[in-house]
Order: structure tokens, then C-alpha cells, then sequence
């Protein structure tokens, strides 16, 4: 049974683990999300967003930042896959 496990079942949760990972690192892009609050900082000192509007863009994009890293830090120590 055990020769069975390491044959057919660790292999198919390692593939697995490497897809989750990468879903993760495609979801949760904290640098896409850095770019966006720098993009909305640049809106806003061109007057092209009020400072309501930069505000809570702002807000909102903090809040998906600190998601992300949650998400990252949760899935540090799995299976890191280099693109």
C-alpha cells in the first residue's frame, strides 16, 4: 500500500500543491497592486481624481494589499514554483 502512496498519490498532491501556489501568485499579484496605488497617488496629483475618490481607491487597494500578503504568508513553505 505504501509503494502505491508514493507511486500514484504524492506525486498527483505535489502537482497540486504547485497549481495552488501558482493560482495564489496569479490572484494575489502584490505587485500589480503596488503599481495601482502608485497609478491612483499619480491620478491624484494630476487633479484627475478627486481626494474623495483617491481616498477610497486608495482604501480599497490597501485592503486587497494586505489580502495578498496574508495569502502569500499562508502559502510560504509549500511549494515555491519559479515562472
Amino acid at each position: 500500500m505504501f509503494v502505491v502512496d508514493d507511486l500514484l498519490i504524492n506525486p498527483f498532491v505535489s502537482i497540486l500543491e504547485a497549481v495552488h501556489s501558482m493560482a495564489i501568485s496569479e490572484l494575489y499579484d502584490t505587485a500589480e497592486i503596488k503599481n495601482e496605488i502608485k497609478e491612483n497617488r499619480l491620478l491624484y496629483e494630476l487633479g484627475e481624481r478627486s481626494e474623495a475618490e483617491y481616498e477610497q481607491r486608495n482604501d480599497e487597494l490597501e485592503a486587497q494589499l494586505e489580502i495578498a500578503r496574508e495569502a502569500h504568508e499562508q502559502t510560504r513553505g509549500k511549494v515555491e514554483v519559479m515562472r
